[in-house]
């Protein structure tokens, strides 16, 4: 689903720290949280930063839990900002794995309040003929878990999506 990407050379490092980015590199729980702008672009930008992020952590690329992780996080992304676009405003990627539980926790976080998706137990599958309709059936079909709930720090939503992982130890 995503290709690894090739080696980058000549990157250079911010100079001061940026408040929009933090990376836990703990070995047991690793996380990777970060804004990005409310456009395509942004959500393809996350999609390819998280898949980054899970093979540094130990889900390589090709594997089945690496494709699944990355898609839930391309749909749920991709959602922000076709349903959760407030102009002007970013929206919000946490991912995090935790060894003791054995699942990787996707949460993307707009600020459009009112436009919010169906519950779980409620999802219909989509006009035969539509266009659109399917990426929250796919993060139902390959999550352990989805749900959203309201920010309770501002307007918007936060969308999160939990999946099963099968890790060392």
């Amino acid at each position: 689903m995503t290709n690894k990407p090739g080696s980058l050379s000549g990157t250079t490092q911010p100079t001061r720290p940026t408040t929009h980015l933090t990376t836990s590199t703990t070995p047991l729980d690793p996380t990777f949280a970060m804004r990005f702008t409310s456009t395509p672009r942004g959500a393809r930008l996350a999609r390819r930063l998280a898949a980054v992020r899970l093979d540094v952590w130990g889900i390589p690329y090709d594997t089945d839990a690496h494709d699944a992780i990355v898609l839930i996080v391309a749909e749920l992304t991709a959602n922000a900002v076709r349903h959760g676009h407030v102009p002007g405003r970013d929206f919000h990627l946490s991912l995090k794995v935790t060894a003791r539980t054995r699942t990787a926790r996707v949460e993307v976080t707009d600020t459009r309040a009112e436009h919010v998706p169906p519950h779980p137990t409620a999802l219909l599958a989509p006009d035969i003929d539509g266009t659109g309709g399917r990426g929250l059936l796919l993060v139902d079909r390959l999550a352990t878990r989805w749900d959203w709930h309201h920010r309770p720090d501002g307007p918007g939503k936060t969308v999160w999506a939990e999946y099963a992982l099968t890790l060392p130890g």
